[in-house]
């Protein structure tokens, strides 16, 4: 669970955009919006290869 706490004279506004940061290095809408739907095997290997793909050409 992402959480922060609201330091001494902090505005809601930077402790939201912290909030967000967290949230977003946690991978927790990612995860989400991947489990939106029902996702068949099919879609899975596809999405874990291209994936794969992704990684192995941002290496190089």
């Amino acid at each position: 669970m992402a959480q922060v706490r609201l330091g001494e004279n902090e505005t809601i506004e930077s402790a939201l955009r912290r909030f967000k940061r967290v949230v977003s290095k946690a991978g927790i809408l990612a995860d989400a919006k991947r489990h939106r739907h029902f996702e068949t095997a099919v879609e899975k290997r596809r999405r874990k290869a291209v994936a794969r793909q992704r990684r192995k050409y941002s290496r190089s």
